[in-house]
């Protein structure tokens, strides 16, 4: 059978016109009344409820309720399950009092049956997103507690890669836009390790000046330099039996690259000033947002360290390549805030999703998790509005990947990926990219709301 849908209305011949229009896409289960309704729920497992506002009176001994006081008992009872709320055209006031108590969204009446389907279909992709984001949360809090998540074949790369290479020393250099988590990586790669009971510490090589960051990384003796008052472990040292991060090592500073180059390759440091040197046990990470084989054609960089620290390469895709990462990751910011602000903000509207989705992010995973975070301490209701975002959401636009040369996909999104640049590049009209792609609007229409685009010209 296909996604079982709950939907309530006290008119008989309203429900039947309903489930004639909708039974190609759904299997429609109906009630008349919130009594009904919820006995219903007690016993039968839905994707999604739809309910009018406006319920006759109750069965003899029942309890009278409208669709907001349904709506709030289901989302209070049952919050995994998303409610849609029917109202008279022209009810805002009715709208935002379903919003306040929990409804995902809201239909106006009268309504086509194809926007009431559409508004289902984001109802049941909501409720599959909230599932996989738990599926996803378990799994990391069982393997991967840094939070690592991602469903994306480039992600599924890079933690294939990261599982394949955990339990060996080899130097591992994490690649990737400003954001994209090379820390995260880097913490994880430590953290299902054989190191794992070790230290864990990470230096910016760009955050000190080069007589600092000389004597952070390999330390100094009493006397040294002016204020070397005591003797001080680097922490090549200090992670002895564990993982050192050296990020952004592509702003390692070109005299200090010949003393790390040493140092890895005799595993062995000399402190500053000192004339013995001491022995560490460390496995090196490296992380950086530059090209280094440009820095190297640039002089800036040494090339034997290059083939030092670049035995394996765990290169992190930035979150537009990543498709539908980016509501995943969104949704688990959310849920992670609202827990951490003690609100009751559970979800996403379609709005706020919709922008999510077109947005280029160019700050990486760090911009949205700024971003959800800003959300939920605005946020009013127990869905994210768009009043909640920054304003810069509403003015870019997310490129269309097309995805590398040699990667292979579902055929699904071979299509989508088409679609979308063609619409891109026929101005955003629908009539005219349904023209010339050959196929019905209507078609296009259901796939675009699908896919979250909307703004669209008809």
């Amino acid at each position: 059978m296909g996604t079982r849908i709950l939907f309530i209305d006290d008119d008989r011949d309203f429900l039947g016109l309903v489930r004639a229009g909708l039974k190609d896409r759904f299997e429609l289960l109906t009630a008349s009344g919130g009594d009904e309704a919820l006995g219903i729920l007690e016993h039968e497992d839905v994707s999604a409820v739809v309910t009018d506002v406006n319920l006759g009176r109750p069965a003899a001994g029942g309890i009278r309720m409208d669709g907001i006081e349904l709506c709030r008992r289901i989302v209070e009872r049952l919050p995994d399950i998303p409610v849609l709320v029917v109202t008279a055209f022209g009810s805002l006031d009715t709208a935002i009092a379903a919003i306040r108590v929990g409804a995902y969204d809201f239909v106006s009446k009268p309504f086509e049956i194809e926007a009431l389907a559409l508004a289902i279909d984001r109802a049941v992709a909501l409720r599959s997103l909230r599932e996989q984001v738990k599926r996803l949360e378990k799994r990391d809090s069982e393997s991967r507690p840094t939070g690592l998540m991602g469903s994306s074949l480039a992600m599924h790369r890079v933690l294939d890669l990261v599982d394949r290479i955990k339990d060996n020393d080899v130097t591992a250099l994490v690649t990737g836009e400003s954001g994209t988590g090379k820390e995260l990586v880097a913490r994880t790669l430590h953290e299902r390790s054989r190191r794992n009971r070790g230290p864990f510490i990470a230096i910016n090589c760009a955050a000190l000046p080069e007589t600092l960051l000389e004597s952070e990384l390999f330390g100094h003796v009493r006397g040294a330099f002016t204020d070397a008052r005591a003797a001080h472990a680097g922490l090549f040292v200090q992670a002895n039996g564990g993982t050192l991060l050296l990020d952004e090592i592509g702003e390692l500073p070109l005299a200090l690259q010949p003393k790390l180059l040493r140092a890895l390759q005799e595993r062995r440091v000399r402190p500053l000033g000192g004339m013995q040197e001491v022995p560490f046990d460390v496995r090196l990470i490296a992380a950086t947002n530059r090209d280094l084989e440009e820095l190297v054609e640039q002089g800036r960089f040494r090339d034997d360290l290059l083939y030092r620290v670049n035995v394996v390469t765990i290169e992190l895709p930035p979150l537009r390549a990543r498709g539908q990462d980016v509501l995943l990751l969104a949704q688990h910011f959310l849920s992670h805030f609202a827990k951490q602000m003690e609100k009751n903000v559970t979800s996403l509207s379609p709005e706020v999703a919709d922008r999510i989705q077109r947005y280029s992010w160019p700050g990486n995973v760090r911009e949205l998790s700024n971003c959800m975070e800003r959300a939920v301490a605005l946020a009013r209701f127990e869905q994210v509005v768009p009043g909640d975002l920054p304003d810069k959401l509403f003015g870019t636009q997310a490129p269309i990947e097309t995805g590398d040369d040699d990667e292979i996909v579902p055929l699904e999104e071979v299509e989508r990926r088409y679609i979308l640049r063609a619409f891109e590049k026929l101005g955003r009209n629908k009539s005219l990219t349904a023209q010339t792609l050959g196929v019905d609007r209507k078609t296009l229409y259901r796939r675009l709301e699908k896919w979250g685009v909307s703004d669209a010209k008809a």
